[in-house]
């Protein structure tokens, strides 16, 4: 019996193959145990008193608590406002550097504070508004966030310009279009998967961050982020998980909508008059 299992699993070992599936095991396993597990917990978590009883009270706390419900609309708000300042400085400076031949080069300015860990940068961040003698607030929070993920809004939106196909700005100047009625007919409906690329990658981010608010604002301004990680070092798990729920039910339905869109945006196809 012993013989036959062995031959069995040399047979296998044999005959093993490395195909593209085979590939995808490290990353199913990566998921199972730093995803799935992860929000099962979270998910059981939430369901789970302090004698691990089944209740709904965690869910009646956050939404009955006045400040858990201001925090979260703070966040929403600073996701917007960032959203919309990265979108403002963003879109201008891809368009820019997509028409320059050294604008892949020159993008590599706006990616290389990427490569710093993010709470050094807010630290370096923090450190220059205190030797500037500037008082921090929102206003400096708003600036670290706009810092930091301003480069999420640059990428995409510099690709989809980037690809765009000449001949059609070629085309429609043949036509008699001057400068603005190019970029609101053609360009700008061309460079819509790349905003919506961009907004999503600057807005689910902002609104879910955490260590940036506190550090910028001296601890004064506490985001939804910051104050998860509250509950999670005061031994609130249950209200933490519930307040996870929330912040990843934003997040799916801004991932939806965004989905929507493109969807829309594709079918409609690109009319450029």
């Amino acid at each position: 019996m012993k013989t036959n299992v062995f031959t069995a699993t040399w047979h296998k070992i044999k005959n093993f193959r490395m195909t593209r599936k085979v590939f995808s095991y490290p990353y199913i396993l990566f998921l199972l145990l730093f995803v799935v597990i992860p929000m099962a917990l979270v998910l059981v978590y939430a369901f789970l008193d302090s004698e691990n009883s089944l209740t709904f009270a965690n869910f009646i706390t956050i939404f009955t608590d006045g400040a858990s419900m201001k925090v979260l609309l703070t966040s929403l708000l600073v996701g917007v406002v960032t959203t919309v300042i990265c979108f403002i400085i963003g879109y201008p400076v891809a368009y820019i550097l997509s028409r320059r031949k050294s604008g892949k080069t020159l993008v590599l300015l706006f990616v290389l504070p990427m490569w710093v860990n993010f709470l050094i940068r807010t630290l370096a961040t923090k450190a220059i508004f205190i030797a500037l003698d500037i008082e921090l607030g929102m206003g400096t929070v708003l600036f670290g966030m706009v810092y930091n993920y301003l480069p999420f809004m640059i990428l995409p939106l510099h690709t989809v310009l980037s690809n765009i196909d000449k001949s059609y700005e070629e085309a429609a100047r043949d036509l008699g279009a001057d400068g603005l009625t190019l970029f609101i007919k053609s360009t700008l409906p061309l460079s819509i998967p790349g905003i919506i690329s961009g907004i999503t990658m600057v807005f689910i981010p902002t609104i879910s961050t955490l260590a940036i608010s506190q550090l910028l604002s001296d601890y004064t301004i506490f985001l939804f982020g910051d104050s998860i990680q509250t509950k999670f070092n005061n031994n609130l798990y249950g209200v933490g998980s519930v307040m996870s729920l929330i912040m990843l039910i934003f997040v799916l339905v801004s991932n939806f909508f965004m989905n929507k869109v493109s969807v829309k945006q594709e079918r409609g196809g690109n009319n450029l008059w």
